[in-house]
Order: C-alpha cells, then structure tokens, then sequence
C-alpha cells in the first residue's frame, strides 16, 4: 500500500478529486485538518483560552504540526497544492519540510504560480497542474501503467 499526504490549500475539492480517482488503486491518504475553523481552534479547544491571538494562533499551529509531522513523516509520497486564492506558507513550509526527508514530493498548482514556487518546483520529482496528474503518477508508480 502507498501512503500519500495530501497537503496545502483547503478551499477547492482537489483532495475528493484525487482520491476518487485513486479509489481502484492501492493507496491510503491522509491530510491536515481541513475544516478552518477547527484547525484554527484546536489548540485553545484542548488546551485552554489564550486572548492574545499571536498564543491562540501559536498554540493551534503546534497541535496542527503534530499530526502534520506524523502524516508527511509516514508518508511514501506527499502532495503539496498551492491553490490561487490564498498564499500558503504554510504548504510551502510542509514541501519544504518533506523534501528535507527525502520524500517523494509532487507539487500541485496552476501555470501562474511556477515563477513564485521555482524554489519548491526544483525540489519536487514531479510538478503537476491537475489533480488527474496526480492520480495518473500514483498509478504509475504503483502498476507502471500509462493514461489510455
């Protein structure tokens, strides 16, 4: 079984498309918190109110690095998206972070961003534009199949 983490933007179904289309092959995802809100919370939710918003945001960016670590840390093949309404640091830290372990890291994003993510692009083993890419690396990797 492959284990892919499927990181960054959290507004579109990309992740439903992906693993959809990935559901006849033998592979397992997993992915951050995807709810805002929660993610957001979860840190104050568990341990405790912080009115300042620089320790509520510090409290949930630490939970939410738990379980981030564990799932690109036991990941054969991490998914990074970079979405085109919101700049994500922090999926640019989570390639970055996964490239430094020697994972197999594809990017996702569209042609727009392949200037400001040159740095990320040079570091991935495959930089794809549509979730079906993505699928179609996964099956080949995993049957040594081509598309058609």
């Amino acid at each position: 079984m492959l284990k892919v983490y499927l990181s960054g933007e959290i507004h579109t179904d990309w992740r439903e498309q992906i693993i959809e289309g990935a559901a006849k092959l033998d592979v397992s995802f997993d992915s951050p918190v995807t709810d805002h809100e929660s993610s957001d919370d979860c840190g104050v939710a568990i341990l405790g109110a912080e009115p300042n918003k620089f320790w509520y945001d510090n409290k949930g960016a630490k939970v939410n690095a738990i379980r981030t670590r564990k799932g690109i840390t036991d990941a054969d093949v991490v998914v990074v998206r970079f979405g085109e309404k919101y700049k994500q640091w922090n999926a640019a830290f989570d390639a970055g972070y996964a490239a430094a372990l020697g994972k197999s890291l594809i990017v996702l994003h569209g042609p727009d961003h392949s200037h400001a993510l040159k740095e990320v692009d040079a570091a991935a083993l495959a930089v794809a534009e549509e979730p079906r890419q993505v699928v179609e690396i996964l099956r080949y990797v995993l049957t040594g199949s081509l598309p058609g």
